[in-house]
């Protein structure tokens, strides 16, 4: 009774996505202080989080969460779902504010910058560790928590991220290390 509850909770999988929009954003904020040795806040938004990684993970839970014993299929999923949605969202990012949250121009096997060989291998990697380490681990302490503290922290993180969207949508976060000259 306890799984088929928790698979039918939005608070599960509304805090998934917070949680992996979150550790998403603390991935790419660490490629900038290792790469340019300097913060940036990634993404469009003003919050610690990327939704495209919330969405992905998502995706990913109900696509292949029955498959996590099978690494391999897991990977050519991840890797083929997440990079689709890497080059939609760039493409619709890229039309609809006339700017470019990331550029792969520069690397090798990109198509029009917005997805490379590299990221879409790094994609299928994420998603292995995510269906098959992440996704458990965070079922195990889901269980744990109170269903009042879970649905309070999902709708404190809900309603943060509407505010977050709706000044986004006329004030994007753009600028030095995050967007990238355009000539739209």
């Amino acid at each position: 009774m306890k799984d088929l509850e928790r698979r039918f909770s939005f608070d599960f999988y509304l805090l998934l996505f917070f949680l992996v929009s979150f550790l998403g954003w603390i991935w790419e904020v660490c490629i900038y202080l290792v790469k340019e040795r300097q913060f940036v806040n990634r993404g469009i938004l003003t919050g610690p989080w990327l939704p495209i990684y919330g969405a992905g993970a998502l995706f990913l839970y109900f696509l292949l969460n029955r498959c996590k014993k099978k690494p391999v299929l897991v990977f050519l999923v991840s890797m083929t779902v997440c990079s689709v949605l890497e080059y939609c969202a760039g493409y619709y990012l890229e039309k609809m504010w006339g700017v470019k949250w990331w550029d792969y121009s520069g690397m090798p096997f990109n198509l029009n910058g917005h997805i490379c060989l590299l990221s879409c291998l790094m994609f299928g990697a994420g998603g292995v560790l995510l269906v098959s380490f992440l996704i458990p681990l965070y079922t195990k302490l889901y269980g744990k928590l109170p269903k009042r503290a879970r649905i309070a922290a999902g709708l404190f993180l809900l309603i943060l991220f509407v505010i977050d969207a709706a000044y986004s949508a006329d004030f994007p976060n753009a600028g030095r290390g995050i967007t990238y000259e355009n000539s739209i």
